[in-house]
């Protein structure tokens, strides 16, 4: 440890020289410093998310960069390089891998996700054909976690998986991770990128590290004009902007037995889904189904929370506010005598949207900046929006404007008010969902547009590896 140290405080005292010399960041070499001193920490911290399943035992190496040593190993030719980092950017992906995969049929394509839901996300929805392995083990479509933003680790993963070029989704800036990438003149890209004015306002304090970041791309694709506007700002003077990945994305889809069973079962019964809630929503949900239940007898409040482990937290406030609840991850149906239902599964939130006479789309209610909106405007479900959507200023605007989505204040009565609407047929719902239905058609181009910019990041098709 004494050697270990040592060593870094003597690469730390040369980033400093070059820092003051101008080429480097002062806030680079801050955080440089900050990942390599923790990193000894970390595999507690991976172990504690071990036990909240957060992470996978068996897979655990990947987030210290190993795993490309393992058989089968780096795969021939080409090789792409995409990084997701949860569920709603590994969705977003899904068209653009598909793109990639047909327009090169030799292509290789490395995807990591920073969540163990990401990964599910992608293993459910992606084609077989792209998972499948080949005589020698090697798919078109290998998975594996990212890994920590450590210096020594993000080398070791580019130099074991040596990719030809690499995209990063919306907003994953790692520095060490870009810093390794530009030390050996990978190519990179920012796809779908996403600054929100809360996070410019962050990076606008560190200009020097968010310049270096963003310089370094190649190729940086936002999601909106006002992103591309902020990324500019911030030092990406090439950003483009051709739309959003999000509105590409097919719909959630359900498992049809399982839909056509939950149909029947709740045959005649309202019900107000809270889709993708968060803490501190769930108490809102239920006072807003207690006021609505008045007028509605035989309403079901089906809450799903965004991350499902919270499933046990969140039917104990139901019950201890005395709703007979119904939780799924216990394998429990709602029958005609429970009032709740909390939805703590994985991958099921089409099936649910489906089912859904209205869904408020949960992240709003409180400052997270709310969920995918599209979602449930492509399944046909009308839309409750809380007052936070930052993370998607731009399709809850043109949604409100199109009268495709309504407004709610986190406030229960309010709340009751706008579900109460929307379950009586006042005010035009048909007319919002097929509003909201029309937008998230959205740019079926646009997936081909980002594959034909990401192809041209990679060397020709006989180059060596890497």
């Amino acid at each position: 440890m004494p050697a270990v140290r040592r060593r870094i405080g003597s690469v730390a005292w040369r980033r400093c020289r070059v820092a003051e010399a101008g080429r480097i960041s002062l806030a680079g070499t801050a955080w440089w410093l900050a990942a390599s001193l923790v990193a000894p920490l970390l595999p507690w911290h991976l172990r504690r998310r071990i036990r909240r399943g957060k992470e996978l035992p068996g897979r655990l190496a990947e987030r210290y960069g190993l795993g490309a040593e393992l058989p089968p190993g780096r795969p021939p030719g080409r090789l792409l390089w995409l990084h997701a980092a949860s569920v709603g950017e590994a969705l977003s992906t899904l068209p653009l891998l598909e793109a990639l995969a047909e327009r090169d049929p030799a292509l290789r394509l490395l995807v990591t996700t920073g969540t163990v839901t990401g990964a599910e996300a992608l293993r459910r929805r992606l084609p077989p054909a792209l998972l499948a392995p080949d005589a020698a083990g090697h798919a078109r479509i290998t998975h594996r976690f990212a890994p920590l933003d450590v210096p020594g680790w993000v080398g070791r993963f580019l130099d074991g998986w040596r990719p030809d070029a690499g995209a990063l989704v919306e907003s994953e800036l790692w520095p060490n991770l870009l810093a390794a990438a530009r030390a050996r003149r990978l190519p990179m890209a920012l796809v779908n990128a996403r600054m929100s004015a809360r996070s410019f306002a962050r990076w606008r304090r560190l200009p020097g590290l968010a310049g270096t970041i963003l310089g370094g791309f190649r190729l940086v694709l936002a999601r909106s004009a006002a992103d591309r506007a902020r990324l500019a700002a911030l030092g990406a003077v090439a950003a483009e902007s051709w739309g959003d990945l999000k509105w590409a994305a097919p719909p959630l889809p359900a498992d049809a037995a399982e839909l056509a069973r939950l149909k029947a079962l709740l045959a005649g019964r309202p019900v107000f889904l809270a889709a993708s809630t968060h803490p501190g929503e769930d108490a809102v949900v239920l006072a807003a189904h207690d006021i609505l239940a008045r007028a509605h007898p035989g309403l079901l409040t089906v809450l799903v929370p965004r991350h499902p482990e919270r499933g046990p937290a969140v039917a104990a406030l139901a019950r201890g506010l005395g709703h007979a609840v119904a939780r799924r991850g216990a394998g429990e149906a709602p029958s005609r005598d429970h009032a709740v239902h909390v939805a703590d599964t994985l991958g099921e939130l089409g099936l649910f949207y489906r089912l859904a006479d209205v869904a408020l789309v949960g992240g709003s209610l409180v400052p997270r900046g709310g969920q995918n909106p599209l979602e449930p405007a492509r399944l046909g479900c009308p839309i409750l929006l809380g007052p936070h959507t930052f993370n998607f200023e731009e399709a809850v605007g043109r949604l409100l404007e199109a009268g495709g989505a309504r407004r709610v204040s986190a406030d229960p009565v309010a709340l009751a008010e706008q579900v109460a609407a929307v379950l009586s047929n006042c005010g035009g719902t048909q007319a919002m969902v097929a509003a909201a239905a029309g937008l998230a058609e959205g740019q079926a181009g646009l997936p081909g547009q980002v594959a034909d910019a990401l192809l041209a990041l990679l060397p020709g098709p006989g180059a060596a590896p890497g």
